[in-house]
């Protein structure tokens, strides 16, 4: 490259004439910008707007803006305080949540993205095999992180009701244990893998 050009060459630059560019494009065709950036689906929401959420079985009706996360509605809305705010970027594991039976991150998931879909809280587990189980192996100490876990353990233990420990130490390391239960949380896993308790 010839050093005049390379000297008068930067990223900046380059980002500004990519966007001069697109807005070139846009208005050429017709469309503003932001409409051109849209797929043809897709619906612009500002404001507060009312929407129907599948939460353990029953519908509801909550208000959210484009911001809210499931997590502040579940909390906040219909009084589900199971799942944690302990980590606004998720890396917690203590806002774990099922989402059509896998397993999400409520405070790092949108509500409006949770339309349509069936959302079950640690709530809808308490006579299931595996909260049992962090019971009998004493798999809690503070229990802050132990909602998220259990969801994540039921989850988990639904695609792989056969899973072996390095599986399920695999499958859970999304979930994170401050007091350091982790032996116990797997000893419980384990405990219903073999007591079949996966469904």
């Amino acid at each position: 490259m010839d050093k005049t050009i390379a000297d008068n060459f930067s990223r900046r630059s380059f980002l500004k004439g990519s966007g001069a560019a697109a807005a070139a494009t846009a208005l050429a065709t017709g469309q503003g910008v932001a409409e051109a950036q849209l797929p043809p689906s897709a619906t612009v929401i500002a404001g507060t707007t009312t929407i129907a959420l599948n939460v353990n079985g029953q519908d509801h009706q909550v208000k959210v803006e484009p911001r809210t996360t499931l997590l502040d509605v579940l909390r906040y809305q219909l009084n589900l305080t199971g799942a944690k705010p302990v980590s606004s970027d998720g890396s917690s594991g203590a806002s774990t949540v099922m989402i059509d039976g896998k397993a999400a991150i409520a405070s790092t998931t949108l509500a409006l993205a949770a339309r349509g879909k069936k959302i079950q809280t640690v709530e809808s587990l308490a006579n299931d095999a595996v909260p049992k189980a962090f019971v009998a192996h004493d798999a809690q100490q503070c229990g802050f992180c132990t909602p998220g876990f259990v969801v994540a353990v039921r989850a988990f233990l639904n695609r792989n009701p056969k899973a072996s420990e390095a599986e399920i130490r695999q499958g859970l390391n999304g979930n994170i244990c401050r007091c350091g239960t982790y032996a116990n949380i797997i000893q419980a896993a384990m405990a219903v893998v073999k007591g079949g308790g996966n469904g």
